[in-house]
């Protein structure tokens, strides 16, 4: 079945052309570059890649996020978000004696610690890599470039959560916590100790990092920084950083003199399985969850393609675009989709995805008139990806969560 026609009809400009006429499929990144960092960029040859962890390469900050409203509730305090979003990226420490002191809570920062710390141990045991954290990893490995794991958490925490993700421990030249070094970020220690254990100068290496935090300490560290933000309501704020994708999937090594992915399958990328439940209804999807919280990551944005199940002996193609709409006054994910099928078969019923491929970023954050449509070049690759037999392997696993 061909996939139908895209309902929506908000206005895109890109140069899509060019990408479907290339022989080699890439993405259309969305980033930050100023004139001079783009000169510092074309003069510094990266050798060493350094990366943050919560946020950046887990979600680690995603199936923790409510862990603090519920510890709260037994003070009978309510969990203020903008000051939580200031403290990403925090060593625990400096946290804890805020949080004490920011609810007045009757405890002292240890006892927080003491109390609300194997609530956290027992969640990261859940957390998942962030989408095109494995495939960078593998490719980075594949080209004998190094590349280091520095985090604001202490460094039994860190192996905890790295001990989870199978062949991470082996993979990092260097995996280093806040409690190894003088002082952690904003500090630059954290990254120039990693520069220096890798044997590499601090000025060839390229940081990846989600928190203003982390950004600021690889700049001070003379690093190239590239932003992947956790929290996409204050991308706009990251514009210190030399680079600003939406997530792993934009990154684009030649920029940096690294070799170019290969990944690249019929002008899409496969990807590990985004999986979420959801209701349709006029060309749009509504994320359902359990417990409130989505299980899709914040950094999933562009346009995907996959597979959708519901109780039906049918199952259909999709192709959606997600990105994060502010036009209304709040702040959401905007999930609009095509769908193979007939729309009364599934109109508001609950329905499980499998997103299996990626198709292109967008140019902008949040300008929703200028951002993505679903063209009919995203649904005839979706179409001849989802057909075909470097797919196919997907097309044989249930999408259930």
């Amino acid at each position: 079945m061909r996939l139908c026609e895209s309902p929506i009809t908000i206005p895109f400009v890109t140069n899509h052309d060019a990408l479907i006429a290339s022989s080699t499929p890439f993405t259309i990144s969305t980033h930050t570059t100023t004139t001079a960092a783009a000169a510092a960029m074309a003069g510094r040859r990266i050798s060493a890649v350094i990366f943050d962890l919560d946020g950046t390469l887990l979600n680690t900050e995603q199936v923790t996020k409510d862990l603090l409203k519920e510890f709260l509730v037994g003070y009978g305090k309510v969990v203020d978000m903008e000051k939580e979003n200031k403290r990403m990226g925090m060593i625990h420490h400096e946290s804890a004696i805020a949080i004490v002191k920011d609810y007045d809570l009757p405890i002292t920062p240890q006892q927080y610690s003491q109390s609300i710390m194997p609530m956290y141990h027992e969640r990261w045991l859940q957390a998942k890599p962030l989408p095109g954290v494995n495939r960078l990893m593998k490719h980075l490995q594949k080209q004998g470039i190094p590349f280091a794991l520095a985090s604001n958490s202490v460094k039994k925490n860190v192996l905890v959560k790295v001990s989870s993700q199978e062949g991470w421990g082996e993979s990092f030249s260097v995996i280093l916590g806040s409690d190894e070094v003088k002082s952690g970020k904003p500090s630059p220690d954290l990254f120039l100790e990693a520069a220096s254990r890798m044997g590499v100068d601090a000025s060839s290496c390229l940081v990846i990092e989600d928190s203003l935090v982390g950004i600021k300490a690889g700049k001070a560290a003379n690093m190239q920084v590239v932003a992947v933000p956790s929290i996409q309501t204050e991308s706009n704020e990251y514009s210190i950083a030399d680079y600003v994708i939406h997530s792993f999937l934009d990154f684009q090594p030649q920029i940096w003199g690294l070799p170019l992915f290969d990944d690249w399958v019929m002008k899409a990328l496969p990807i590990d399985p985004i999986r979420f439940k959801g209701s349709y209804k006029n060309g749009f999807l509504e994320e359902i969850s359990d417990n409130d919280a989505s299980n899709m990551p914040g950094q999933a944005w562009g346009v995907y393609f996959g597979w959708v199940d519901f109780d039906s002996p049918n199952r259909f193609k999709i192709v959606v675009s997600i990105r994060w709409d502010c036009s209304c006054g709040s702040f959401r994910r905007n999930i609009a989709c095509v769908i193979n099928g007939s729309n009364e078969q599934i109109c508001d019923r609950q329905i499980e995805v499998a997103l299996v491929g990626y198709i292109r970023g967008f140019q902008t954050m949040q300008n929703p008139l200028t951002d993505a449509q679903i063209l009919d070049d995203d649904k005839s690759i979706a179409e001849a990806c989802l057909d075909s037999a470097a797919y196919s392997y997907h097309r044989c696993s249930p999408a259930k969560l």
